[in-house]
């Protein structure tokens, strides 16, 4: 249980539960807002600032779009166009490297999920010294960040929001999760302009990452009544919205809806963490440099279809949410529902059937077994796995 963010009290007797909510302090939605961010950043009193984009052509292209709208508000930057599709503490450290020699004061990130992990995680080092893996997990004693902006262009992550981050370690090629307030970005900015030349596939992917968020979040053992909310409204957003989105890029309601879906899903998984899909998908991800997105997807209904036996109910209204009408069924009926419904999605946005068609091999399970299992993510899922349980799991989804 992360100790930072949950805080238990006894009283006469009984335990008793402290929970505290982080988001940012701004958030800017709907189509044109990324205009505002030269004002934003001159209000938070950013002179010079670094932005972070990935390491594509399409990725620089738009560090420049971001960085003539900040000069037009009288802030300075620089461009790190060095975020790989699965971060890495390579490119963390070398972006830090950067941002002290050219006295940046404030961490711009435009992008998806990766180009925001790698601020997140050169923020730290600018604030704190050392090297990225110094700092993975949660409980860190950490110095305050740099102020930071984060602009979205998947709608996927909610990266833009959270208070997690995953870089790869290039030398266990494993993904490491890093879990502190403190990285929560200051302004996330969400614009379905932004989203609209995603293509269908990273489209399909980053929804599905966003329904993990959701559900995941909804099952966790911390969930609260307010995580709970932002959790089902998500993933009855996604269902509506998400088969649209890939069908035509272009469909701007369709966008603006998954990028209410997918903060919606940050805000749920920030304030009640994840679970097993994500400790499992990061082993993938950091082993075998898979999207991140993908692996989610495929391991749900699987992870899913374990977790059901410990909280059946919940599953139940998981099923509502997707659409399904449960009247008539029974609570287990209602809960297999749920997770046929996953999988009737993913496969109509057309997610690969199993990990072996994404190079996963069955010889490499007991040691991606290993290693999800000492993921911080796992920490709240509802039902504890042990190791052969977890590697069965995997097997189920190969």
């Amino acid at each position: 249980m992360r100790e930072s963010y949950l805080h238990s009290l006894c009283a006469k007797g009984e335990k008793k539960m402290v929970y505290t909510f982080y988001n940012p302090k701004v958030a800017l939605m709907g189509a044109g807002c990324v205009k505002e961010i030269g004002n934003q950043a001159k209000q938070m009193g950013g002179t010079k600032a670094l932005i972070v984009c990935g390491v594509s052509k399409h990725g620089e292209a738009l560090g420049k779009d971001i960085a003539a709208l900040l000069k037009s508000s009288g802030v300075e930057s620089r461009i790190f166009a060095g975020a790989e599709p699965n971060p890495t503490d390579t490119s963390v450290h070398e972006g830090a490297k950067i941002y002290a020699q050219d006295s940046c004061d404030m961490i711009v990130a435009v992008g998806g999920g990766s180009p925001m992990d790698c601020a997140k995680g050169i923020g730290l080092l600018a604030a704190n010294g050392g090297k990225i893996g110094d700092y993975e997990g949660a409980g860190h004693d950490l110095k305050p960040l740099p102020m930071m902006i984060t602009v979205n262009t998947t709608a996927g992550t909610a990266s833009e929001m959270t208070s997690f981050a995953v870089i790869t370690d290039t030398a266990r090629h494993i993904k490491m999760a890093f879990v502190d307030w403190r990285i929560t970005p200051d302004v996330a900015i969400n614009d379905p302009e932004l989203m609209v030349s995603m293509p269908p596939g990273l489209t399909a992917a980053t929804g599905m990452d966003a329904l993990t968020h959701s559900i995941e979040a909804f099952v966790s053992t911390i969930a609260t009544p307010v995580t709970d909310a932002a959790a089902l409204k998500s993933i009855e957003l996604i269902k509506e919205f998400l088969p649209r989105a890939v069908k035509d890029g272009s469909d701007i309601e369709a966008r603006e809806m998954m990028a209410y879906a997918e903060y919606l899903a940050g805000i749920a998984f920030n304030n009640a963490s994840l679970g097993y899909v994500h400790a499992m998908a990061h082993q993938l991800g950091g082993f075998y440099n898979l999207p991140h997105g993908v692996c989610n997807a495929v391991l749900l209904p699987h992870v899913e279809t374990f977790n059901k036996e410990a909280v059946p109910e919940r599953f139940v209204v998981i099923a509502q949410a997707m659409g399904v009408d449960v009247s008539k069924m029974s609570r287990a009926e209602a809960a297999e529902a749920a997770i046929d419904g996953i999988k009737k999605l993913a496969a109509e946005v057309g997610i690969p059937a199993g990990l072996a068609e994404l190079g996963a091999k069955e010889e490499d399970l007991n040691v991606l077994a290993e290693n999800a299992m000492k993921d911080v993510c796992g920490a709240t899922n509802p039902r504890e796995a042990d190791l052969a349980e977890i590697i069965g799991i995997y097997k189920s989804a190969m």
